[in-house]
């Protein structure tokens, strides 16, 4: 088991190969496996600042909320993957995409000491400074967050890199996979809400009415408040730099486009 994780964090393009031609049950079970201890422990330190029991509902949470993404992508992926000549079927989208999670889930894992002990040495959630120790927690976990999701959208640059027809193949197929699971997994997490717990609301599950409203709506709004009104411009900000955060993939991919042979008419 040990190995194959490690071929999966050295992400060489064989390796990468490997896992998407012969997606074997073993290693299917492997990765579900990652992704439930990976997610669940570090889901237990989202939300252990709050509550233990808190703590345990993220644990829970954080791991089904990456496979109810996956399901109600899989078959989108896989007809994307298709129709834009990527050469995957639904099965080896599906795996492709359980790969890249599964590494994001080894990141965060291996994360989990440390944000524990931030959660054990934070201000209590009675005290004065718990406010401010709940914003500490929001950036920090947004940003480690934000690189896992990083490192896990870079190796799985490289298994389409390696699997793909042409790297403008795999970068449109990437695209495609990202928009649909942020956009999806967004939503779902709104719906799934709380996952780090605010000091004044009771400890819950869920919401009390988890169906109200939109994550969409939500952060147009916090958006527009935050601006005085001039939201479209933060919102570029934002983009832009989300797409700065993601250089190392798009070099990536830049580099790959130089060393292809350019094809005779």
């Amino acid at each position: 088991m040990i190995r194959e994780l490690s071929k999966l964090l050295r992400g060489t393009p064989a390796d990468l190969r490997e896992w998407i031609i012969d997606p074997s049950t073993k290693k299917l079970r492997l990765c579900v496996l990652t992704i439930i201890i990976g997610f669940g422990s570090y889901g237990l330190t989202l939300g252990l600042w709050r509550a233990p029991l808190m703590g345990a509902y993220v644990a829970v949470k954080m791991p089904a909320l990456i496979f109810l993404t996956l399901a109600c992508n899989g078959f989108l992926n896989g007809m994307l993957g298709l129709l834009l000549g990527s050469g995957l079927g639904f099965r080896q989208s599906m795996v492709a995409q359980l790969v890249s999670f599964s590494i994001a889930a080894m990141v965060l894992g291996s994360l989990a000491p440390v944000t524990f002990f931030m959660a054990f040495n934070a201000p209590p959630p009675g005290s004065e400074g718990a406010a401010m120790a709940h914003s500490n927690f929001l950036v920090a976990h947004t940003f480690l967050i934000a690189v896992a999701g990083i490192i896990a959208n870079l190796h799985l640059a490289r298994l389409l890199l390696a699997v793909t027809p042409d790297a403008r193949t795999a970068a449109a197929t990437l695209v495609a996979w990202l928009a649909g699971n942020a956009f999806v997994g967004a939503q779902l997490s709104w719906i799934m809400r709380p996952f780090f717990g605010t000091p004044t609301i009771e400890v819950a599950l869920f919401r009390p009415h988890p169906f109200s409203g939109t994550f969409y709506e939500t952060v147009w709004n916090s958006l527009q408040q935050i601006s005085g009104n001039n939201g479209p411009a933060l919102l570029a900000v934002i983009i832009l730099g989300i797409a700065a955060l993601h250089l190392p993939v798009i070099k990536r991919f830049s580099n790959h486009l130089k060393t292809q042979p350019t094809k005779q008419p």
